[in-house]
C-alpha cells in the first residue's frame, strides 16, 4: 500500500479525535426500489425529517448494474453475508449514490452523508477524487465515504475490471484518491498508473481529505486497509452479529499494523425490539450502551417511518430522544 503525504493546511473542516466524539445514530436511506417507484420524494423527506430531528448521518448503498446470479449476494466467500438477499432483483431501480447524496445535501443542513458502501473500485480513481472532493465542498464539509469490494462479478466485468483483483484495486483507488486530495501537487506511480505534477481542486474540506470507512470482516486484508486509509470500519459478516468480538479481534490486528486503536470509528446496528404496538423504542435503545461499550461509535437504527415529512420529523426526534437517555448523551 502506497503512503500518502502529510497532511496539508487547507482543510478546514477538522475530523475530531476519537475522544472528542460523542456516539453518534444514523439511519439509511433508501435509494433502490424493486419497481420504478415514479419518483423519489419519499427519500428527500426522510432525509429533511432526520436531518432537523437531530440524527447523526444519513447512508446510502451502491450498486451500479446488476447480473442474473443473485443467488452470490449470500454467499460470503465472494464477500456476500450468509443469509443475506438482494433487496429488487436484477432489474431494480438503484440510484448512483454520490449523485444522490449531492441532490440531499442541497436539502439538509448538518446530518453528515455516506456511502455505505460505494464499490469504489467501479470508478476511475482521478473521477471518484474529483467527484468526492466536489460533493465534500458543497455539503460544507459532511461526507463520509464508505467503501468496500462488492460481492457481484458481473458488475465488475460490465465495468471491464478483474473481480479476483478487486482488493487490490480497492487499495489502489483510495491511494490516488488520498494522493489527489492531500497534496497540492501529486506525483503518483503504481502498477496500474502513474502521473506527475497533477492538480486538482479544489480540495475536500475536511482536513486529510473525506474520511473512508473500509467495509469488510476481520481479517488481516480488511486490518491493513483500515490501518493505512480508514478513519472507520463497517464491520461485515460474523463481525455484525457479534460486535464485541469482531471489534476486539479487529483491535488486535489494527494493533499489529501499528493504527491507533483508539482511532478506529466502528458501526454496528441497533437490535430493534417489537411490542404488540409495533417498536418498543426504550427497550429498544437499551441495547445501545452494549454496542457503545464494545467499541461501536456510529449506532445504526432501521425502522419504518412515516411517509408524511412532519409525521416522520416527529418520530424521529422521539428516536433520537430515546438514543440520548439510553446513553446518556448531552442532546444538542
Amino acid at each position: 500500500l502506497r503512503p500518502v503525504a502529510p497532511t496539508p493546511p487547507w482543510g478546514i473542516a477538522e475530523v475530531p479525535s476519537m475522544t472528542a466524539i460523542r456516539p453518534s445514530l444514523s439511519v439509511q436511506s433508501v435509494t433502490f426500489a424493486a419497481e420504478d417507484p415514479g419518483g423519489w420524494d419519499a427519500m428527500v423527506d426522510r432525509a429533511v425529517a432526520a436531518d432537523v430531528a437531530g440524527l447523526d448521518r444519513l447512508v446510502v448503498s451502491d450498486h451500479v448494474a446488476f447480473g442474473g446470479n443473485l443467488e452470490a449476494y449470500a454467499d460470503p466467500s465472494l464477500g456476500g453475508t450468509e443469509g443475506g438477499r438482494q433487496p429488487t432483483g436484477p432489474d431494480g431501480h438503484w440510484l448512483e449514490p454520490l449523485t444522490g447524496l449531492a441532490y440531499l445535501a442541497a436539502h439538509t443542513q448538518r446530518i453528515r452523508l455516506g456511502t455505505s458502501i460505494l464499490l469504489a473500485a467501479l470508478r476511475r480513481p482521478l473521477v471518484l477524487a474529483k467527484s468526492a472532493a466536489t460533493l465534500d465542498v458543497l455539503s460544507g464539509g459532511r461526507l463520509d465515504l464508505g467503501v468496500g469490494v462488492g460481492w457481484q462479478e458481473e458488475e465488475y466485468g460490465a465495468a471491464g475490471l478483474d473481480f479476483a483483483g478487486r482488493g487490490r484495486l480497492l487499495d489502489h483507488t483510495l491511494e490516488v484518491c488520498q494522493a489527489l486530495w492531500r497534496e497540492e501537487r501529486t506525483d503518483y506511480s503504481s502498477d496500474e498508473l502513474a502521473f506527475a505534477g497533477i492538480h486538482a481542486m479544489p480540495k475536500p474540506l475536511q482536513s486529510g481529505g473525506v474520511p473512508i470507512w473500509v467495509s469488510g470482516s476481520v481479517n488481516p486484508r480488511v486490518a491493513r486497509r483500515i490501518a493505512a486509509f480508514g478513519s472507520g470500519w463497517l464491520p461485515w459478516g460474523s463481525a455484525m452479529a457479534d460486535p464485541a468480538s469482531g471489534i476486539a479481534r479487529m483491535r488486535e490486528l489494527c494493533d499489529g499494523l501499528g493504527h491507533d486503536r483508539a482511532g478506529l470509528q466502528v458501526t454496528g446496528s441497533i437490535p430493534v425490539v417489537r411490542d404488540d404496538d409495533g417498536v418498543d423504542l426504550a427497550a429498544t435503545m437499551a441495547g445501545a450502551p452494549a454496542l457503545i461499550d464494545a467499541g461501536v461509535t456510529d449506532c445504526r437504527i432501521n425502522l419504518r417511518v412515516p411517509a408524511a415529512r412532519e409525521a416522520a420529523t416527529e418520530y424521529l426526534a422521539t428516536v433520537v430522544a430515546e438514543f440520548d437517555a439510553a446513553t446518556g448523551r448531552v442532546p444538542r
